[in-house]
């Protein structure tokens, strides 16, 4: 890219193993002045008291997870307002998305969702040396994805897709 492009934020969303981080760092990596906003971090950063999100949500988990989006999206935009683009990767499904979208006061806002396959997520995970489903099963937050996540955005079936092709 000769060019830069100007201050934007591209959302990079989908299930656990779907490759969220590996194309949010390649597309930040090809971009002139870019920013990773991991949404994972703002998680880490709860030292005592965290309460993970599972099926059985609880207040306090939701509570938890709503902060991680407000942060998520504020930093997002701070970046963008500074003249960054800025590639945030988190797990956004269902209504979540639709919060999420409307916390980024930053345009243009690209949001790309990320669907690869329940086949495909599975060897992605089994591959992973991290586990990251826990209480979750793939099946569970597949649907969530299909089933319950407004078409926001661009969808993509990357089960075929090797990162580099994808962004």
């Amino acid at each position: 890219m000769g060019t830069d492009p100007g201050p934007a934020v591209v959302l990079i969303t989908g299930v656990m193993a779907s490759g969220k981080s590996t194309v949010a760092e390649l597309l930040a990596g090809q971009l002139p002045r870019a920013a990773d906003v991991r949404g994972d971090v703002f998680r880490r950063m709860v030292v005592s008291g965290r309460e993970e999100l599972s099926p059985e949500e609880t207040t306090e988990a939701r509570a938890q997870l709503d902060l991680r989006y407000r942060l998520s999206a504020l930093v997002a935009n701070e970046y963008a307002h500074h003249g960054w683009i800025t590639v945030v990767q988190d797990i956004n499904l269902g209504d979540d998305l639709t919060r999420y979208v409307a916390r980024v006061h930053t345009r243009p806002l690209l949001v790309v969702v990320l669907a690869p396959s329940i086949t495909v997520v599975r060897a992605r995970e089994a591959a992973r040396p991290k586990a990251g489903y826990g209480a979750w099963t793939v099946e569970a937050l597949d649907h969530a994805l299909r089933a319950e996540t407004p078409r926001i955005g661009l969808w993509l079936d990357t089960s075929e897709h090797t990162p580099a092709l994808t962004i």
